[in-house]
């Protein structure tokens, strides 16, 4: 709990204007469901009614179709170690999977996960999104990458700064009506960010949230955004958390502005 609140406080402290001129938002509740506490969450997206999730962990690493009233489990592969599993995004008919610091990638076929392929990249692996034309995906630092679905060759990078100062251990993301949204590692906070200037335009503060899930673990923090587009519905959790919450969509957010992958 210590380690967490000074990092916390590094991050959203060490910078005044930060907090001065960037808005907080503290989300909005819609509704509470039931997650399983022992899920390390990494990555969560929805899709065709079911929510996709993946864990960490070496040893409970794995990717999971998820029932969102029950929470139960639908059907999962696992993550075999030494792997620590990570990021999970779906493209096309597949979904494409990160792990940690091994700098291997798999492709699964979304129904029957199915294992379709590898690949590779440099630094860590952290998170995954899609905006409809690029993967998106974060290694802990203040710069995300724009990657082809195909290849996975970088097609460029975005530097996420905030008045100025980078914003860095960026985690769980999702694309949201033309908007990034990304966990910030350790904090209970989601940057908004602008995929063309890399600036955080505002930011969702997910602490009452926390409070209510009440796990305060080093690393039990808020990871995990999923989005149903059609019904525009926001849905965020944490590793470890006994809920999964549906939240307001961001103020400032544009109808219509979202893509199905």
């Amino acid at each position: 709990m210590i380690r967490w609140f000074l990092l916390a406080a590094a991050l959203f402290a060490s910078g005044p204007a930060i907090a001065q001129q960037v808005p907080i938002d503290p989300a909005a509740l819609v509704r509470t469901y039931p997650h399983d506490p022992r899920a390390y969450t990494e990555g969560l997206f929805y899709l065709d009614g079911a929510l996709y999730e993946s864990t960490g962990e070496v040893g409970r690493s794995g990717i999971r179709k998820v029932d969102l009233d029950s929470g139960k489990v639908r059907s999962s592969v696992a993550v075999e170690p030494p792997l620590f599993g990570e990021g999970i995004a779906p493209w096309r008919d597949q979904i494409i999977s990160l792990t940690w610091k091994n700098g291997i990638g798999f492709r699964w076929s979304i129904n029957g996960f199915r294992k379709l392929g590898s690949f590779r990249y440099p630094g860590e692996g952290w998170a995954l999104t899609a905006d409809g034309t690029s993967l998106i995906m974060s290694d802990g630092t203040a710069t995300l990458r724009f990657l082809d679905p195909r290849t996975f060759q970088q097609r460029r990078t975005l530097r996420v700064t905030a008045n100025g100062l980078p914003i860095e251990r960026l985690n769980e993301l999702e694309y949201v009506d033309g908007e990034i949204l990304a966990n910030v590692w350790l904090t209970d906070r989601i940057a908004r960010i602008d995929p063309k200037s890399g600036h955080v335009i505002g930011w969702i503060d997910l602490s009452a949230l926390h409070a209510r899930a009440n796990v305060w673990g080093d690393n039990q923090v808020a990871n995990g955004i999923a989005w149903h587009a059609a019904r525009r519905r926001l849905f965020v959790t944490g590793k470890e958390w006994p809920y999964l919450f549906e939240i307001a969509p961001p103020k400032g957010a544009r109808p219509g502005a979202a893509r199905r992958r």
